[in-house]
């Protein structure tokens, strides 16, 4: 570490195969290592122009708020870029932290997901203005909502073969699973537990649990329902006696009046039916379609089956109310409508039947968060992509998607990679239907869509009782689709930190191999922010040191007299260009002449 204690304690040689104690084992040259701005201000221009005194080469602006990204001026932008075409040196992006899927503090919503969008979008579309010419990687969390969370094979109480081959590629089992309902987009949290019942004890694994819930939720629906049916009463009685009437107005006799009077109580009875029955009806469409809408294949079959029933008779019932709406006497226009009704309750009845029967196949209003936001954040990731794509062709910002914070959605290398793979397929299609060749449009996807992987992020899993070799297979997984790092160590706790490299415990000399056979070659950024607030210091010559570049010793030299060269030495006599006043381009403010006390001019 620093040290204050001789004058110079000098670099270590190039020829030590340690240099020094916070090497990784792994090189890296310093041009391809950079650091992050502070999240925590919109003055961007100060904090590049601070790491670029530095003499790094690589800076990622970050903003984690959408308020304090929009709050940097355009011109601070384009500025930036000059001063990096001046330098040599380029930067990347960090998006805030919005939800891709469209989850807010309330849930979510479509609508979340398309301000989600919009607000991308821009964010792409003014990394732009960062670098023009070239594909600046704008890095874009995966989600910010909780998710799935596995725990090693060997740590699981009671792991059947089944659930083992069932979760082999996760290389563990789900300890607790997150579930959205997708009408609400609330979350609900499922656990792989222990339950006692008087006659056994069994354990629930998580997707029997999810199966639970969702049978339970159909029960429930199909319940009310039926309660509703119930309210209309039983029938019969009605059926038996204007059935006679029925089959006599059928036949084109005539129906006198005394006969509807005779029968008054039956028509009360129907009629304060109907008013039930047209309840279930309308709740009755409401079920269908929402089970039709997050049915599986299974589901539908049968949900056809149904569909196809209720066509028939809703055709003959169509037909009744045509031809009721046409006759002028009354006696027999009651005995028609009293048919129509007792037909509809018989419809609805049958109907009722064979939603019971579908229990064993409800539909799936309550799914996997994983599979929910796949499918919602490749929606605005996809749109993000091919509109700055088509707005700025071949020289369009990455849609760089991060890992988040092990714990969340789509934090593991499988479910990543499942939204990568989406997102690219959603853009092709896109651009298909814009007339561009499925070729050219793949071409596209690969370039412009991949993965920021956080070294740190997946370092948490560590929590649960996964070991090293766990996030080398992870890191082996998405290596594939990875455009640009943000390489943070970590000492395996369930706290979100970022170490600067070599301070903890992360094997990440074994993870930047596996993206190096898949051919990675791009930038390595470690996020500094929290590392500076705590200890005041920049942390980059840390950095450099971690892969080979650099000793850590860093600051003003101490001896045994005080301070050897200090700044005020410098400032009274002018040596060094940071010592020039201000007007000169120098750093000490120019208020008064340092060689006769004279005020500036």
């Amino acid at each position: 570490m620093v040290n204050y204690e001789n004058f110079y304690p000098g670099n270590y040689s190039s020829l030590d195969p340690e240099y020094g104690e916070l090497f990784t084992g792994y090189k890296i040259p310093a041009g391809q290592l950079g650091a992050t701005t502070s999240v925590q201000t919109a003055n961007q221009l100060k904090e590049v122009t601070n790491l670029l005194n530095q003499g790094m080469k690589v800076v990622e602006v970050s903003t984690i708020q959408p308020e304090v990204f929009e709050m940097i001026p355009k011109q601070h932008l384009k500025e930036i870029n000059r001063l990096t075409k001046l330098t040599g040196t380029e930067t990347t992006l960090h998006a805030p932290t919005v939800d891709p899927s469209g989850f807010t503090q309330q849930g979510w919503s479509e609508p979340n997901r398309e301000i989600a969008e919009k607000q991308f979008t821009e964010v792409a579309e003014r990394a732009h203005e960062l670098n023009p010419e070239g594909n600046i990687p704008v890095t874009i969390h995966a989600s910010s909502v909780p998710g799935t969370e596995f725990i090693p094979f060997d740590a699981v109480e009671g792991l059947t073969e089944e659930e083992k081959k069932r979760w082999e590629k996760y290389g563990g089992v789900p300890q607790r699973m997150v579930v959205v309902n997708q009408e609400t987009g609330e979350f609900a949290p499922l656990v792989r537990e222990k339950r006692f019942y008087p006659e056994e004890e069994k354990i629930y694994d998580t997707e029997e649990e999810l199966r639970m819930i969702n049978n339970s939720d159909w029960i429930n629906k199909i319940t009310n329902l039926a309660f509703y049916n119930k309210e209309a009463g039983d029938l019969t009685d009605v059926k038996a006696a204007l059935g006679p009437l029925i089959l006599e107005a059928n036949a084109g006799k005539k129906i006198l009046k005394e006969d509807i009077l005779a029968n008054q109580v039956a028509f009360e009875k129907l009629g304060k039916a109907e008013l039930f029955l047209d309840n279930v009806e309308s709740s009755f469409r409401s079920l269908y379609n929402r089970a039709y809408k997050y049915g599986d294949e299974k589901t539908k079959e049968a949900l056809n089956d149904i569909s196809n029933d209720w066509k028939k008779q809703a055709k003959k019932m169509e037909k009744k109310s045509e031809e009721i709406k046409k006759i002028k006497d009354d006696e027999i226009k009651n005995i028609k409508y009293a048919d129509f009704v007792l037909s509809k309750s018989q419809l609805i009845n049958i109907t009722m039947e064979k939603l019971k029967q579908m229990q064993t196949k409800a539909p799936q209003i309550y799914k996997p968060v994983e599979e929910f936001t796949q499918e919602k954040a490749s929606e605005t990731l996809s749109n993000v992509a091919f509109n700055n794509y088509n707005k700025f062709g071949n020289s369009a910002p990455i849609v760089s998607i991060e890992n988040p914070p092990y714990g969340s959605a789509l934090a593991g290398a499988k479910d990543l990679k499942n939204l990568i793979e989406i997102t690219r397929q959603k853009f092709i299609e896109k651009a298909k239907r814009r007339g561009i060749s499925e070729s050219q449009a793949r071409k596209a996807a690969e370039k412009l869509i991949g993965v920021t992987w956080d070294t740190s992020h997946i370092s948490m899993m560590r929590k649960q009782g996964f070991e090293k070799e766990e996030l080398i297979k992870q890191a082996k997984t998405i290596a594939p689709y990875v455009k640009h790092v943000h390489l943070n160590d970590h000492l395996g706790g369930g706290a979100h930190v970022d170490l600067p490299p070599g301070m903890g415990s992360a094997p990440i000399k074994e993870i930047m191999q596996e993206l190096e056979k898949a051919g990675y070659k791009g930038k390595k950024i470690f996020e500094g922010g929290a590392f500076f607030q705590h200890f005041q210091t920049s942390p980059h010559p840390y950095v450099l040191e971690a892969f080979g570049q650099a000793s850590s010793a860093y600051g003003n030299y101490f001896a045994g007299y005080g301070a050897v060269l200090p700044e005020q030495h410098f400032s009274m006599y002018g040596g060094g260009f940071s010592g020039l006043p201000q007007e000169l381009g120098g750093q000490i403010p120019g208020k008064q002449s340092r060689m006769s006390g004279a005020p500036m001019q």
